[in-house]
């Protein structure tokens, strides 16, 4: 018999740990024109991000691949949540698997609204990107102070009664007390973590590649961080049986089953989507393999698996060389 793959996120029953993430896969379709594709491949996916009014963008260039990693800063374009709900919505097959909102904005009104455009809709659950590095207002900074992002939570959690999974940045001081914040405001899973803010140079012009000058690192160069946040966020999310997306590099089941020992109860799969699209079967297969040679019935017994083996000191300063 095959083992069974199936997770429960914050009350959603997934067919696969595996969650496509935003600004991946459009809005639902655009994997579906690869050949071999299937979106039961994946137990979730994350939409393109979506606004209160629709978002041209940032100039280019947009995109750059680094060692190991891509830069990105798209810049939230999307045609806005009135035509995603209206046109978009209704093209998609939810018997196929589960859909995931994401709502940006650069105001708490703008969350707000957008939340309450999808709580009338078929979509399952919905992602609040509190933690954007590629535009110059709202999620970045709403994602870096804590006090902010729990505001914006509260005020998501007032009008909704999907699922909330609130995005955290890795690009602050303590990501644990953010979370602490962020589920005391009512968010019923944590998806850590967000791309790095990164950027890279053209030696020739002397100007910086990306046009937003900054822009989101992604890929398996960032792995070791997101390993590490999940771990941390784990600490204070289990205490309240909050849930995990780990993301952040992951490219292999050997990397998925890292997330999900380090404290991930599903794994988001992104940037390896961009060289190899089939990846999801891949490592729904090795996760399959790992727990018939391990004798497991389920991935449940893997998540924070880890933990026992850990030792945190919170007040040591980090290793360096030298």
């Amino acid at each position: 018999m095959s083992a069974d793959l199936s997770v429960n996120l914050c009350g959603l029953e997934l067919a696969s740990p595996i969650v496509l993430l935003s600004g991946c896969v459009g809005f639902g379709e655009e994997y579906t024109r690869v050949e071999g594709f299937s979106n039961r491949d994946a137990g979730a996916i994350v939409l393109k991000g979506t606004t209160l009014e629709p978002r041209l963008g940032n100039p280019p260039h947009r995109v750059y691949e680094t060692p190991m990693g891509m830069l990105n800063a798209i810049g939230l374009q999307n045609p806005g949540v009135d035509q995603v709900v209206s046109k978009i919505l209704p093209s998609l097959d939810f018997s196929e698997t589960r859909f995931i909102a994401n709502v940006c904005g650069s105001t708490i009104e703008d969350y707000v609204e957008v939340t309450r455009r999808f709580e009338d809709s078929p979509i399952d659950a919905i992602e609040i990107n509190i933690s954007c590095p590629n535009i110059k207002e709202g999620g970045v900074q709403f994602g870096n102070v804590p006090e902010m992002s729990g505001r914006v939570v509260a005020a998501c959690r007032a009008v909704t009664r999907k699922p909330l999974i609130t995005k955290l940045s890795p690009n602050q001081t303590d990501i644990r007390e953010n979370a602490r914040h962020c589920i005391d405001a009512g968010t019923d899973a944590l998806a850590v973590i967000n791309t790095v803010m990164g950027m890279a140079i053209d030696v020739n012009t002397r100007k910086p590649v990306i046009g937003n000058v900054q822009g989101g690192l992604s890929g398996p160069a960032i792995k070791p961080i997101a390993l590490l946040k999940v771990h941390q966020v784990y600490e204070v999310a289990r205490r309240h049986a909050i849930p995990i997306i780990g993301q952040g590099g992951i490219c292999s089941a050997n990397d998925a089953l890292e997330f999900l020992m380090a404290g991930a109860t599903a794994i988001g799969v992104g940037t390896a989507l961009f060289y190899d699209p089939l990846v999801c079967r891949k490592i729904n297969a090795g996760l399959r393999d790992y727990l018939a040679r391990h004798g497991l019935s389920s991935l449940s017994e893997l998540t924070g698996s880890s933990s026992a083996h850990a030792v945190n000191h919170p007040s040591a300063a980090p290793s360096t060389c030298g």
